[in-house]
């Protein structure tokens, strides 16, 4: 498997066990939710930049049936950048979560999409990692799912 493809659970779990760090060193109880919404906030714009630099190629996994392909990739990419924002403002967090679970949850069928055409999402090649990436992509985004639910919803 491809290193690209793992660079955001990379920036996940590195900026997790920074923020963990600074909690520990710096607060008096170790604020696991709080650095799980650090990690998740930073790795949602980690991701969104690779919405606007591989819009086109990212357009190519979006389901044939749904219009205005490229316009949704960055608009996407402008929502996670909101949701990371949203996971950082105590006022917004909890519903943030939920919206973000959701999204988590509706990005998914495109992902399936692109492994199952063989999809480069960086160049919208069909040269992509294909099928076998799903075995590790469905429980990367159920973990993106979980991780939300305890560092927002109940965090």
């Amino acid at each position: 498997m491809k290193k690209n493809r793992m660079k955001p659970m990379f920036v996940l779990l590195g900026i997790f066990a920074l923020a963990s760090l600074y909690s520990k060193i710096f607060h008096p109880t170790l604020e696991l939710a709080w650095a799980g919404r650090i990690a998740m906030a930073l790795m949602l714009i980690f991701t969104a930049i690779g919405h606007f630099a591989f819009a086109k190629g990212m357009a190519a996994m979006v389901p044939s049936f749904i219009p205005w392909k490229y316009e949704l990739v960055i608009g996407t990419g402008i929502l996670e950048v909101v949701f990371a924002l949203g996971l950082l403002l105590p006022g917004y967090r909890d519903l943030t979560g939920w919206f973000l679970i959701l999204f988590f949850i509706l990005v998914l069928p495109a992902n399936i999409k692109a492994a199952l055409d063989g999809l480069n999402y960086q160049t919208g090649a069909l040269d992509g990692p294909g099928v076998a990436y799903l075995w590790f992509r469905i429980p990367l985004q159920v973990g993106f799912i979980v991780w939300v639910y305890f560092a927002a919803v109940r965090g």
